[in-house]
């Protein structure tokens, strides 16, 4: 059972990303914003890993499921909690000058679709809009140099 919401939960997220709506459309936006050819792609894999496998296009986003969390918050569902999702936001480019501010205003394409996301999901998935953002170190990789950022947020799940 988990297993399943895990991946309708990643499923939704994706659907909210890349969707039409008010500001609601993380892809659209980044393209709106000059980065023309951004993916979106459900997996929850190392950077090496998706190079290696395969041409990669950046800015890259990946979205998965981190936690499945049934605390039976209502007794008498079969699921009752929460599901801790992951947004990575990966940038690559041939010079070190203006990565972070990049990967920061393709970040806030992603918050700002999760923020015009805010309430009743559907199938019992509901996002309150609480989310935290952590930036990791540029390095090697992609275009010469890549930086990550990961955008964390839960998604309340009642089920029976």
């Amino acid at each position: 059972m988990s297993a399943g919401i895990g991946s309708a939960a990643t499923r939704k997220v994706m659907d909210r990303l890349a969707g039409p709506g008010v500001a609601g459309s993380a892809v659209g936006a980044l393209t709106d914003a000059g980065y023309d050819g951004a993916t979106m792609r459900a997996q929850n894999a190392a950077a090496e890993l998706t190079e290696r496998a395969g041409a990669v296009t950046y800015p890259a986003t990946a979205v998965y499921c981190e936690k499945v969390v049934n605390d039976f918050r209502e007794k008498f569902r079969s699921f009752s909690g929460t599901v801790q999702m992951a947004i990575e936001v990966r940038h690559s480019q041939d010079r070190l000058e203006g990565l972070e501010s990049a990967l920061e205003a393709q970040t806030d394409a992603v918050t700002t679709a999760l923020a015009a996301s805010r309430g009743d999901w559907g199938d019992g998935m509901y996002y309150a809009g609480g989310y935290e953002v952590s930036f990791g170190r540029a390095g090697r990789g992609g275009k010469n140099f890549t930086q990550v950022a990961k955008v964390t947020f839960e998604i309340g799940v009642s089920r029976n």
